[in-house]
């Protein structure tokens, strides 16, 4: 192989996509289970989407799209949380 190859995967989007979907699994436990544990994950995996964008930004684009589904999540888990999933379903 040679030394010119370049790595196309983007280790932080996938992370974030990860927790992101772990936070929207998570977040309907009743009885503020799922408020502490779903929207504790969504917020790390906020933090990490961002630093996952920059990164793929950075190397022209690439790997941007686990970020993208990551932030779906995450705004389906803070959605959800608002009408009150976590706390009274």
């Amino acid at each position: 192989m040679s030394s010119s190859v370049e790595h196309r995967s983007n280790p932080t989007a996938w992370a974030a996509f990860w927790v992101a979907l772990a936070g929207l699994v998570l977040m309907p436990i009743p009885l503020f289970i799922g408020l502490i544990v779903g929207g504790g994950l969504s917020v790390i995996a906020a933090i990490l989407a961002v630093i996952g964008l920059l990164k793929g930004l950075a190397r022209g684009g690439k790997g941007i799209a686990p970020v993208v589904f990551a932030a779906i999540f995450i705004a389906l888990t803070w959605g959800g949380i608002s009408i009150g999933g976590g706390t009274i379903w």
